[in-house]
């Protein structure tokens, strides 16, 4: 755990889901493989099974933009037809219970609720993926709210959480997460950042203007107790 300048105890903290609350290869990698088989089957896609490692290389964007990643000669169709695929395969995932949240986050949360912070999601993915892990999980009820670039319609997570903040009148936050795009948010809307380093999805500058770095989600709580 790293802390680069003073960090105040904030009124709330926003947190990203995956790579940040949810080990997303617990349940993405097995989808991804079936997504595949299907599309192929259906004749939306030819050949290999693009690497999993573009896939998890692209966590932290829009859906929309992963897949122009990941199979980018494909048709539009076939993008979308991933979308639709991807949501049904993960819920049927979650509702297979071998998913993982990365260990000590249920408790920290709670902990963290115990002391009067306001806790929030602030994810880019799909509504009923984003509800259905913290469900599946039964973390749903420490969040007042959980907000999905699915459900507001946003082009980026700036505006997201800026959502979020006025919404729920919210001057002083922590933006948790592990990608450059939560780094973006938090300082684009005058808030700390602190930057997940566990994950292994990104790139190492993804972090780089973070207020804080930690490498294990229980570290959040000793961090917000040190704050002044």
């Amino acid at each position: 755990m790293t802390n680069k300048a003073g960090l105040r105890k904030p009124e709330a903290m926003i947190f990203d889901m995956d790579g940040t609350l949810f080990q997303t290869e617990t349940l993405l990698l097995p989808a991804y493989h079936q997504l595949f088989d299907t599309l192929r089957a259906e004749g939306h896609f030819e050949g290999d099974t693009p690497p999993e490692e573009r896939m998890l290389g692209s966590l932290g964007m829009l859906l929309e933009d992963i897949w122009k990643v990941v199979m980018p000669e494909a048709s539009e169709a076939a993008h979308r037809r991933a979308d639709e695929l991807l949501l049904q395969l993960e819920i049927e995932g979650l509702d297979g219970g071998d998913s993982k949240l990365y260990p000590g986050v249920k408790e920290t949360l709670t902990a963290l609720k115990a002391q009067g912070i306001r806790l929030f999601v602030a994810s880019n993915g799909l509504e009923d993926y984003v509800k259905g892990v913290a469900f599946a999980h039964e973390i749903m009820p420490l969040f007042e709210g959980v907000y999905s670039a699915g459900q507001y319609k946003t082009p980026s997570k700036i505006n997201l959480v800026q959502i979020l903040l006025q919404k729920h009148r919210i001057q002083d936050a922590w933006m948790v997460g592990d990608r450059s795009s939560d780094v973006e948010a938090g300082k684009m809307n005058n808030q700390a950042v602190i930057g997940c380093a566990y994950a292994g999805f990104g790139r190492d500058e993804e972090l780089a203007g973070s207020d804080a770095l930690i490498s294990d989600f229980t570290d959040l709580l000793r961090l917000y107790e040190e704050a002044e």
